[in-house]
């Protein structure tokens, strides 16, 4: 089949440049540079005119009395359609598709124009035919607008998923729904869902976790508020993406296990029980395809299997890999452009398209914009709904309920943490993340914040003239630094990465070199360190980095990830002890590199094995810097009892609900947010399984000296793993462990389940 490809004739960091999925936002406002100077400037509530989009027919589209295929609703198209009549929006479709011309059908099933119409990616639509299109725009962490515009830039989303508290995730999801709707979008091309295989992965902040169940239950909570305010949700990339430099080139292989049980689960999760609109395919190959030339993965999987009735769109430019191989595979929608779809009519001609296998992508995407209500909504931008008081509050909330507390020592007779500020005469605050705008990459993840409170400024907030903050710019110290930090009450640093140690590819620094701190950074920590007990350290980064070399002379230690435009504020709550650390590790931090599966970047093929993250380290007997799950409070948690509804259950009926209830004490002094955690094991296991999967987590608030219980639930199908003979999910009947406690390592309560 003959490619567009080769007649591109644009570099491919200027298509990267172009790319919804990799568009360059600007960075913050402080070193902002002027990005399509062309666009006009926008005006509250301005209409957006969608009869700019016109189609042209051939001479031999009219007149031809062309009948669709038959189509029969079925139980997955009206739940998709829930809230509407999902009957007469299919036959709607169906009188649709024997309207239209060929040409208007190609029209519809690519995106308007290599760059963004009036801000944000337009697929086309016919409004004369009720048929609006789709409005896109990026959204990760926030609308990604381009400047003059500005959006709320929330913490990252690995950043989100240390919060563990998928409800939280619904009410950022609902925000952002706002936000898009504001900047006359539709479709939120969001959330990020890959697995984080390892920490190297310059795209890791985009996504949640390294675990699929703690992944899955985070998209799930973030899909349904962004859904609940009309705003289509896009899973993306499906699937196996996780290596940035190669992206466009690599060869991802597994076994339909690993594939099954590790990779796909939390997709399928927020289409069952968030109904998530669309997907996006992944740039990568998975076992020799392209992911968007994918049929396993896009029709027998995703359609076939899990009965998902919206639409699939390309990842941007070079996402799409011919047009008849991409659209019998399952891919609906190339954007920006068609820059393969345009070879539609000569595959037709020469037998490898037909009309109905068009009509089977306008079908899905007409019954996305139908059930969700594109047709009948006015689209207007009111940009005063976006960086709102309770926006910034949100995205402030959220950073402070993700920081975690990784280390608390006592010094002298005391934890170093929580500051007080009238034992305080002088903070010191180093570290080459203090006083930048430090909120992520700048890939199509960015979001142009109208300005952002760095970790300085929200010191200096906090000390209110009670304290001195002095901040030492340098990483190179002299004497007189050397003093100043002796003679401190306490010494900050912040440091770990910026957007030019990891972001996306082409228009970031793509993959990490490594997890280690910069040289520089490592030497100013430990010369600090040394000089004043009281020295505190605050990563930001995207995942784990290796901290081994140097936190033993520390005596506080946080992930603060990338904490958002409100960031600085939230990172001095925290220190001060304004709200009680409750973040949770969302991935394991290693010892070593070395301990972690090998990160490949350079080669066309690769091997993903089954195990990976704190399941790979559990097998292999590594213990971890911390675990998986682990975060300090300023109180202590007991685990003291746990009981299950039942022993047995039967493998037939994969729907039950297995609830174990979990006893938890607050022995401390202040109140506690805890988050506990229902891994199982197996003994006697045919097969070869992780030494334990989280299966269930659950919050609980405690007040100093309370007991509480935590009920945590999953569905017996949850055990179910890939039987590669009969090429299905099964349940095995065996015995299960079930174990409670804080993270993945310190599990104390046990229960046994039976199932038969």
């Amino acid at each position: 089949m003959r490619s567009l490809r080769p007649r591109l004739a644009l570099p491919l960091a200027a298509l990267g440049a172009l790319h919804g999925s990799c568009t360059r936002a600007a960075p913050p406002p402080a070193d902002a540079q002027e990005i399509n100077a062309d666009s006009a400037a926008l005006t509250d509530a301005q209409e957006i005119n969608t009869d700019a989009v016109a189609f042209t027919d051939s001479p031999s589209d009219t007149g031809r009395g062309y009948e669709p295929e038959p189509f029969a609703p079925t139980e997955a198209t009206r739940r998709y359609c829930a809230g509407r009549d999902a009957d007469a929006i299919e036959a709607r479709i169906t009188e649709l598709l024997r309207a239209l011309s060929p040409t208007q059908k190609r029209g519809l099933m690519a995106g308007a124009a290599l760059g963004r119409t009036e801000d944000i990616w337009l697929a086309r639509g016919i409004p004369a035919l009720g048929i609006a299109g789709f409005r896109m725009i990026d959204g990760p962490r926030g609308v990604a607008v381009l400047p003059p515009l500005r959006a709320t830039a929330f913490p990252t989303a690995m950043l989100r998923g240390a919060s563990w508290d998928p409800s939280l995730e619904e009410r950022v999801g609902v925000a952002m729904a706002v936000e898009t709707l504001s900047a006359g979008a539709t479709v939120l091309l969001a959330p990020t869902i890959n697995i984080l295989r390892h920490p190297r992965w310059g795209r890791a902040q985009e996504t949640y976790s390294e675990d699929t169940t703690h992944m899955g239950a985070m998209a799930v909570g973030f899909v349904r508020g962004v859904q609940s305010r009309g705003v289509l949700a896009t899973l993306k990339h499906f699937a196996a993406n996780s290596i940035e430099n190669t992206r466009h080139r690599v060869d991802v292989r597994m076994d339909q296990r690993t594939l099954r049980e590790v990779y796909l689960p939390h997709f399928r999760r927020a289409i069952h029980e968030a109904n998530a609109a669309s997907v996006m395919s992944a740039y990568n190959k998975l076992d020799g395809l392209y992911c968007d030339n994918n049929r396993q993965l896009l029709t027998e999987i995703l359609r076939d299997e899990w009965g998902f009735q919206g639409f699939v769109v390309s990842d941007w430019v070079l996402g799409t890999h011919g047009a008849a191989p991409a659209i019998t595979a399952g891919l609906d929608l190339e954007m920006p452009t068609p820059l393969e779809f345009s070879m539609i009519p000569a595959d037709i001609t020469r037998g490898a398209l037909t009309e109905r296998d068009l009509d089977r992508a306008i079908r899905r995407m007409l019954r996305s914009q139908f059930c969700f209500g594109l047709d009948a909504r006015a689209v207007t931008r009111a940009p005063e709904q976006r960086e709102t008081i309770a926006h910034l509050t949100l995205a402030r909330e959220v950073a402070r309920r993700s920081i975690v507390l990784l280390k608390n020592s006592t010094v002298g007779a005391a934890p170093v943490l929580p500051l007080e500020p009238s034992r305080l005469r002088t903070v010191v605050v180093l570290g080459r993340a203090a006083n930048v705008a430090n909120i992520g990459d700048r890939g199509s993840s960015a979001v142009p914040a109208s300005s952002v409170v760095t970790a300085l400024d929200g010191l200096r907030a906090r000390a209110e003239g009670r304290f001195d903050v002095v901040h030492i710019a340098s990483s190179a110290l002299d004497a007189a630094a050397l003093a100043t930090i002796r003679a401190a009450s306490a010494v900050v640093i912040v440091t770990g990465s910026l957007h030019t140690d990891e972001g996306e590819a082409t228009l970031g620094a793509g993959d990490r070199a490594s997890l280690s701190l910069a040289a520089e950074e490592i030497v100013l920590v430990r010369a600090a360190s040394a000089e004043n007990p009281r020295t505190i350290v605050v990563l930001e980064s995207g995942a784990a980095l290796e901290t081994a070399p140097w936190d033993a002379g520390v005596a506080a230690l946080l992930w603060a990830g990338y904490p958002g435009s409100q960031g600085g504020h939230a990172i001095a709550d925290v220190l001060f002890g304004a709200v009680e650390p409750s973040g949770r590790l969302p991935f394991s931090m290693a010892e070593r590199e070395a301990d972690l599966p090998p990160f490949d970047n350079t080669s066309d093929r690769v091997t993903y094995e089954f195990l990976q993250g704190y399941r790979h380290l559990q097998a292999r007997a590594i213990a971890p810097r911390f675990a998986f799950g682990f975060g300090l409070s300023f109180s202590s948690v007991n685990y003291e009892a746990i009981s299950l509804t039942s022993s047995t259950a039967s493998a037939s009926e994969p729907d039950n609900v297995v609830e174990a209830t979990v006893t938890v004490r607050n022995t401390g002094a202040r109140p506690v947010r805890e988050t506990a955690q229902l891994y199982v094991s197996v003994t006697g296991s045919s097969i070869t399984r992780a030494p334990r999967d989280l299966r269930a987590f659950a919050q609980v608030e405690i007040a100093p000296g309370a007991t509480t219980t935590a009920r945590l639930r999953f569905a017996l199908r949850d055990l179910a793993v890939y039987d590669e003979t009969a090429r299905r999910m099964v349940i095995e009947r065996t015995t299960y462990e079930l174990r409670a406690g804080p993270d993945s390592e310190r599990t104390p309560l046990r229960a046994t389940l039976t199932v038969r």
